[in-house]
C-alpha cells in the first residue's frame, strides 16, 4: 500500500513540474512602447539627454552599477539625482518590462 502511494505521488509530483508554466518573464515588447512613453523623451537610442555619460549603453550601465533587471527596476521606480520616480507612475509589472527592454537593447548595443 505505501508502495502504491509513493507511485501515486511521484507521479502527482511529475506532473505538476512537467505541466506547470514558468515563472513570470518580463515582456521587452511591452516594454519598449512604456520605454516610448514615458523613457524616450531623455533617452531615445540609448542615449541620456540629461547627463550624456550615463546613457543605456552596455559599457555604462556596467560603469555605474546599473546592469542588472534589478538595479534598473529601483532606479526606475525609485528616481535619484536628474531622474524622475516613475514609482507612482507605472506599474511594477511595467517597470520590470522597461528593465527588460533596457537590457535587451544595451546588449544589442541599441541597434
Amino acid at each position: 500500500m505505501k508502495k502504491i502511494i509513493s507511485v501515486i505521488l511521484l507521479g502527482i509530483a511529475i506532473f505538476t513540474f512537467a505541466f506547470s508554466t514558468p515563472a513570470f518573464a518580463a515582456d521587452t515588447a511591452s516594454g519598449a512602447k512604456v520605454f516610448s512613453a514615458n523613457c524616450a523623451s531623455c533617452h531615445a537610442g540609448g542615449k541620456n539627454l540629461v547627463q550624456a555619460p550615463k546613457n543605456l549603453k552596455k559599457e555604462a550601465l556596467e560603469k555605474y552599477g546599473l546592469y542588472s533587471a534589478e538595479a534598473i527596476i529601483s532606479q526606475v521606480t525609485k528616481g535619484k539625482n536628474a531622474m524622475p520616480a516613475f514609482g507612482g507612475r507605472l506599474k511594477p509589472n511595467q517597470i520590470e518590462d522597461v528593465a527588460a527592454y533596457v537590457l535587451e537593447q544595451a546588449d544589442k548595443d541599441w541597434k
